[in-house]
C-alpha cells in the first residue's frame, strides 16, 4: 500500500479530528479521498455500512466516476489524513497503477454485494418478493451504464411479509 501512498504524495494532504465529516452524503465535491492513516466509517441513511483503518481505502469513487452527489457519509472516528485529489478522472487516466488499485476496490465491494444478494435469494426461496432480488441481481450483472432502470415496488403483500 505504501506503493500506492507514494504515488499520490503529489496530492494534497488533508488532516480531520475525530468526529469529523468528511464526505456528507447528498454533497457534490468532486474530490477522491484516500486514506492515509486514522479509523473512519461509512453511514448510509444514518446506518453504520463498514468501519476501516486500512491505509490506501478510497472514498468518493463513485461520487467522482459517475458525477453523481455522494452516496454515503465518511467520518472520522480517531484523528485522520487523507489524499485529495480534486481531478480524479485526469488523475486515473494518467496513473495506471492507482486506476488498478481502483477497479480491484469496485471489484471487491460488487463482489461482496453479489454474494449477500445469492445469499438473501437462498434464504428467502420460495417468497413472492424474490423478484426483487433477482431484478437486482440481473441489475448489477447486466446494467449498461446509460439505462436507468428503477428498482422493482414492494407490494403490500411484501410490507406484510416483512413485519
Amino acid at each position: 500500500m505504501s506503493a500506492l501512498l507514494d504515488l499520490l504524495q503529489h496530492e494534497p494532504l488533508c488532516c480531520f479530528d475525530a468526529g469529523e465529516a468528511v464526505i456528507a452524503e447528498g454533497a457534490s465535491t468532486g474530490l477522491l479521498y484516500f486514506l492515509v492513516e486514522g479509523v473512519v466509517e461509512v453511514t448510509k441513511g444514518g446506518v453504520a455500512v463498514t468501519r476501516t483503518n486500512e491505509p490506501g481505502a478510497v472514498f468518493g469513487d463513485l461520487s467522482a466516476l459517475l458525477g453523481v452527489p455522494h452516496t454515503a457519509e465518511v467520518r472520522t472516528i480517531e484523528p485522520s489524513r487523507f489524499r485529495v485529489v480534486e481531478d480524479p478522472v485526469a488523475m486515473l487516466e494518467a496513473n495506471p497503477s492507482i486506476s488498478l488499485h481502483l477497479c480491484r476496490l469496485l471489484a471487491r465491494r460488487l463482489d461482496g454485494v453479489n454474494r449477500y444478494l445469492v445469499d438473501l435469494k437462498q434464504q428467502f426461496e420460495g417468497h413472492d418478493h424474490l423478484g426483487m432480488v433477482d431484478g437486482m441481481i440481473d441489475l448489477l450483472m447486466h446494467r449498461h451504464p446509460r439505462e436507468r432502470v428503477r428498482p422493482p415496488r414492494l407490494t403490500l403483500r411484501d410490507a406484510e411479509f416483512a413485519e
